[in-house]
């Protein structure tokens, strides 16, 4: 029997906010940095260290690979929190991530109703790439890929009002902060979707206009403000040389053209697999005309349109990582919803499919918190049972409502999600922290800047120090570690960084170690003795 829950239906928006904070918090800065976020962190930190905030630096040495715009955001939360930290250099993910999905909810509510809005906005947060992945981790990308999305969305609505100028204007200067975070995949986004978007529409002329003029101008000029600036503590020689290298290495030239076959060919699988569950709604594809359904709903063409002329650049091009395309996700699960619900109504095969595995997936998602009663690494978790027992029984009744209350199912599926994110965060996080191999990295490096913080500290010649090393004994003492040539003078009581399997002949006095994260190697540091 159906049972009407209409008069709830506010609660569960309600509940979906409110789980939002437990679910993206807990142990947010529990575990240690990857490389990617040490990166992010020691930049803004050597920043603050040497008073420097315009050119980018890494060990001391400039740092090319990206502009500076995210390290000040970072910098803002290191300030707000009052220290250098996993938990401040996460927390802008998290607003970042929340303002997306705001943005995402503000933009299709203008097309479609409040439910399909906002479980559009919620299915961004609760895909399995960001909820169990990016969501946690102190990178660029959500804060990128928000940018991105509203620059899509500034396009879309202004060609639609005609308003040129704010279209240019508005759409270039989003590109330009997308350029100052992350180089050129911002004008590559921006210029795939105003070709594809003007050709389509047959509006190809106005690219050639005075608005687009006066726009590419407004863009150009905010970001030259930067590199003016930046020319006058560094020489501009090596910036856009490695910003161009940085985003086109990942092409067929680098890795020939069998990884490349390769890679088209399993992309759209392993696409499908990161942004689960809600990637499974690509089944509704799977029927003749779904081209022409899309292109009835005006919004609908554009996302379609958007999404496929920014995702071949990334399909043709090998090591692309998931959360390079976070930009179009909503673009694609807009799609997603907008064909699940005519196929609700129809009652079509792929429908009645989709409905069933998402029951299956409510009641194993349920079932699976019961194995940690079973685990020994779990026992000792404070409040095991009560943890157990609560994410059960409300996963359970969510999974109850779910073969119930038809009309929300969707809805419903994704509270479960953010439920199932709180149980990680209580298991699976302090777990990972417990017995990763970067706990011991992120220790050992802390001792060492710790228990000499008194002496100078250099890295030795070509010894590449890993960055998650780099951020925790810089932050721990509170001074940049420079890179030295290994042909430069010793400096008397100084100690320094070797890689003693590069450096094999290297006279020193060891008396201490440093534990790398990959490959579980260890660095010695002591004195080198003048040869």
């Amino acid at each position: 029997m159906k049972i009407s829950l209409s008069r709830y239906e506010s609660w569960l928006y309600i509940a979906a906010l409110l789980l939002l904070v437990p679910a993206l918090l807990i142990n947010l800065g529990l575990q240690t940095f990857i490389d990617d976020e040490s990166i992010r962190s020691l930049v803004a930190l050597e920043m603050k260290l040497s008073g420097n905030y315009i050119t980018p630096t890494l060990n001391g040495e400039y740092y090319y690979n990206k502009p500076p715009l995210y390290n000040w955001l970072l910098l803002l939360s290191f300030k707000a929190f009052g220290s250098f930290s996993e938990w401040s250099a996460r927390f802008p993910t998290v607003v970042f991530l929340l303002a997306y999905a705001a943005t995402v909810y503000y933009f299709f509510r203008k097309h479609y109703d409040r439910h399909i809005a906002f479980l559009n906005a919620l299915a961004l947060v609760t895909c399995g790439r960001i909820l169990f992945w990016d969501s946690m981790l102190g990178l660029i990308d959500i804060c990128f890929s928000w940018v991105m999305f509203t620059l899509f969305m500034v396009i879309y609505h202004q060609f639609k009002e005609g308003r040129w100028y704010r279209l240019f204007l508005l759409s270039y200067t989003l590109a330009a902060l997308g350029f100052l975070m992350k180089g050129l995949p911002a004008l590559v986004f921006l210029g795939l979707t105003l070709l594809g978007y003007f050709i389509y529409k047959k509006q190809f002329k106005r690219l050639f206009s005075l608005p687009h003029v006066l726009g590419g101008v407004l863009g150009l000029a905010i970001v030259a403000a930067y590199y003016l600036i930046y020319h006058q503590y560094n020489s501009l020689e090596n910036v856009f040389t490695t910003l161009f290298t940085e985003s086109s290495r990942r092409t067929v030239v680098r890795f020939g053209i069998g990884n490349t076959i390769l890679h088209f060919l399993s992309f759209p699988f392993e696409m499908v697999y990161h942004f689960l569950p809600w990637s499974v709604l690509i089944i509704h594809f799977l029927r003749k005309g779904v081209i022409k359904e899309i292109r009835e709903d005006e919004f609908m063409s554009f996302s379609l349109l958007a999404f496929l002329v920014n995702i071949i650049l990334y399909w043709t091009s090998p090591e692309v990582f998931p959360r390079y395309l976070l930009m179009l996700a909503p673009l694609l699960f807009g799609l997603f919803f907008h064909l699940h619900f005519k196929r609700r109504e129809q009652r079509a095969w792929s429908f009645v499919v989709i409905d069933r595995l998402f029951l299956i997936l409510c009641i194993a998602s349920t079932l699976v918190w019961l194995w940690p009663l079973w685990m020994e690494r779990t026992q000792g978790v404070s409040g095991l049972y009560l943890k157990i027992g609560a994410l059960v029984a409300v996963m359970g009744f969510l999974s109850f409502l779910y073969q119930r209350w038809g009309e929300r199912r969707l809805l419903i599926l994704a509270l479960l999600l953010l439920f199932f994110r709180i149980g990680f965060n209580w298991f699976i996080i302090p777990d990972r922290n417990t017995h990763d191999f970067g706990s011991v990295c992120r220790q050992s490096s802390q001792e060492l800047g710790r228990n000499f913080s008194d002496r100078p500290l250099f890295v030795w010649g070509e010894t590449e120090m890993q960055m998650t090393n780099s951020f925790y004994i810089t932050n721990e003492r509170g001074a940049i570690v420079p890179i030295v040539p290994d042909t430069s003078a010793i400096v008397p009581d100084a100690l320094y960084i070797i890689d003693t399997i590069k450096y094999k002949h290297i006279n020193y006095d060891k008396i201490a170690e440093l534990r790398l994260r990959h490959g579980k190697l260890t660095y010695a540091v002591g004195h080198i003795r003048p040869q």
